[in-house]
């Protein structure tokens, strides 16, 4: 994927960051920069740090040591719906949708940042509360368009397949019009046909909307071919920091994952 469209700009950045559990070290002064517009990806072994290094970003672990900024506002201390609304939106790696509600009003729900009317004007449906639900249930059609859920829209999330969920999720996620997107594992239990549609939403996201993506994710096809750059977790440390082509190549990395078994990481 070109660099081109890629400008200077540090949308998002991690200094030293240190978070640990009792005993137990989950990150050990991890710093990173993310580009404004790239896909930034995260990758590393099961336990190296990926999904801990996401509760740091959107605010659900606070760390002993180091700073999260959003452009040059330290994020580090805020509460989740407080960097929410600054522009970070997330989809988990265990799906977490409301499962009895339908897909729109799933989605619905993921506006909630972005109603200003009040508890009065919402329960007598007042004209300024009519007129904002309707610009929120536009801007949710347009997801639905974009992502092709058109035809599940009214159903209710627990009875749709996996890979629809993941769908859904995505987009609830993007229904907080979000500068940055970190998407934990999203195709995680898919088949190919799957996996292949996901990847082509976060491309034209990516391209599109020009939501600046932090992914993690474990299939090493998928992480080479839409990432930018791409960073390296183990055991809470970072090991390695580059493009596809030089991570493929890094000889730490070739080693967390497969010993010395270098053709196997590139997929040979």
């Amino acid at each position: 994927m070109s660099n081109e469209r890629i400008k200077d700009e540090i949308i998002l950045r991690g200094e030293d960051i240190t978070l640990s559990f009792g005993g137990i070290t989950a990150l050990l002064g991890v710093s990173f920069h993310v580009q404004r517009g790239e896909i930034f990806s995260i990758i590393g072994p099961n336990g190296a740090g990926k999904s801990s290094l996401y509760n740091v970003i959107n605010g659900f672990y606070k760390p002993q040591k180091g700073k999260i900024f959003l452009k040059d506002k330290e994020i580090t201390h805020l509460k989740p719906y407080e960097i929410a609304k600054l522009g970070i939106a997330r989809s988990f790696q265990n799906i977490e949708l409301f499962k009895h509600m339908t897909v729109l009003e799933n989605l619905m729900l993921g506006r909630h940042n972005h109603i200003k009317y009040g508890l009065l004007a919402s329960i007598f449906y007042f004209g300024p509360a009519r007129k904002e639900e309707v610009k929120h249930r536009k801007r949710v059609e347009e997801i639905i368009d974009f992502l092709e859920i058109e035809h599940i829209r009214k159903k209710p999330v627990g009875t749709l397949p996996y890979g629809l969920q993941k769908r859904v999720e995505m987009a609830r996620a993007l229904c907080l019009d979000p500068e940055i997107l970190l998407l934990d594992e999203p195709m995680a239990g898919m088949n190919l046909e799957e996996t292949e549609d996901m990847a082509r939403f976060i491309i034209d996201v990516n391209r599109e909307w020009g939501i600046t993506v932090l992914l993690i994710e474990h299939d090493m096809g998928v992480v080479m071919d839409l990432s930018d750059r791409v960073m390296v977790l183990d055991f809470g440390e970072k090991i390695a920091e580059g493009t596809p082509e030089e991570i493929q190549k890094h000889p730490a990395v070739i080693k967390a994952y497969l010993g010395d078994t270098e053709g196997a990481f590139l997929g040979r």
